[in-house]
């Protein structure tokens, strides 16, 4: 029997659905946060329409409704991530797997607001170049790498902080693509020499991004659109060590796609981390992590019309991929280049695969299970038919 998990005492939408207005009348939003506030206040109502279900064995019947299967909603990512697990299974090698962050300075997180796709993207490929420069380096580790990135924009109290998280194979092929060049146990890259080149190349495609005339000025950082205000805003930046979080490798090649799949398809906030909605407030829970080597977890309660705010700022632009992978891990090669790694790595999929004890450990987090009845926990809920969206209308003017 398949454990039901109890739902959150607090939800995202009840938010919206009771400060909502007020914050769209006090404020002026783009059409993306429209359509993010919306869809989640719609997600799992009538207004979605629904399907009817019964039960296989003992005839109970119950109404589901539709998900809104926006990126931003946090009910609707479960069966994104399992299917994005299952795919990745496929793609394992038996090598240590290794986790680095490239995080943006609070200065270009300001600039960065104002210009997601572009410094987002920026973000992205800066990572990569970084990571690719290095390893192909001979004094490093002299290998094509293959990984892929993540984006998160936002801490654990939902202030706009944008970052990448990386999980890379220990190890590269050769530039001849015949032999695997594994790197030294337990160390991947040195901390400092990534920071650094992170640094430059950023900085560099930022400039570049300015002089083309790509990036917006709007608001609090309209003083920096002339390029002698750009370039004194920038300047002690080049001197400032920039953050590169490099994380110990995983025991394993599961342990490591285990661990990774809580990064994606995540939603700024999760229902459960929601402690209480009263009085105009929201309090969620948070971990802080400026203790070092653990971190404690608080309780944070602000008014909602800030709680709507900072979780808006998370919004990404429309068709923005927040998942993306290069090396021998790009979309374009990805299978043949993996079929290269095995046979160098003689190392057969069906090695890679969980055995009996640890499959047991991993299915139950990311596969999505049939439906069991809620009633018997016997019976498979079957569906039976559908209930058409509900399209709200407003009360006739009276006037």
């Amino acid at each position: 029997m398949n454990a039901t998990r109890p739902r959150p005492a607090f939800d995202l939408a009840d938010i919206f659905r009771h400060y909502g207005d007020a914050y769209r009348q006090a404020h002026r939003l783009p059409r993306q946060q429209l359509r993010v506030m919306r869809a989640i206040t719609a997600c799992r109502t009538a207004a979605l329409g629904a399907q009817v279900e019964v039960c296989d064995h003992c005839q109970h019947t119950r109404v589901v409704y539709r998900s809104c299967r926006n990126r931003h909603c946090p009910k609707c990512q479960s069966r994104e991530r399992a299917q994005w697990f299952e795919a990745r299974m496929a793609e394992l090698l038996p090598v240590e797997y290794f986790h680095v962050v490239f995080t943006l300075p609070h200065e270009l997180a300001r600039i960065a607001f104002y210009n997601k796709k572009v410094l987002y993207s920026m973000l992205f490929q800066t990572a990569a170049q970084t990571l690719r420069t290095l390893t192909r380096d001979s004094r490093r580790l002299g290998a094509e790498i293959g990984f892929f990135a993540i984006l998160h924009t936002w801490g654990q109290n939902l202030l706009h902080h944008p970052h990448v998280h990386c999980v890379v194979p220990g190890g590269g092929l050769s530039p001849d693509r015949q032999r695997w060049i594994s790197c030294r146990p337990g160390f991947f890259l040195p901390v400092s020499v990534l920071s650094r080149l992170f640094r430059r190349l950023f900085l560099h495609a930022l400039k570049q991004a300015f002089d083309q005339g790509k990036l917006q000025f709007p608001g609090e950082i309209e003083p920096l659109k002339t390029p002698a205000a750009f370039r004194r805003y920038l300047a002690p930046l080049r001197r400032r060590d920039w953050v590169v979080y490099a994380k110990p490798p995983f025991g394993g090649p599961q342990q490591a796609l285990a661990y990774l799949s809580r990064y994606t398809h995540r939603a700024a906030i999760s229902n459960d981390r929601l402690q209480a909605v009263n009085n105009g407030e929201v309090t969620f829970q948070w971990k802080d992590y400026r203790h070092q080597h653990k971190y404690k977890s608080r309780c944070m309660t602000l008014p909602a019309e800030e709680f709507i705010r900072r979780f808006l700022l998370h919004t990404l632009p429309p068709g923005f991929q927040r998942i993306r992978h290069f090396g021998f891990l790009a979309n374009r090669h990805r299978q043949h280049r993996l079929v290269q790694c095995r046979q160098l790595l003689t190392a057969p999929l069906a090695d890679l695969l969980p055995d009996a004890a640890s499959g047991r450990q991993l299915r139950p987090a990311f596969t999505i299970q049939p439906p069991r009845c809620p009633h018997c926990h016997q019976g498979a809920m079957i569906r039976i038919g559908f209930l058409p969206a509900h399209h709200w209308r407003p009360p006739p003017d009276s006037s």
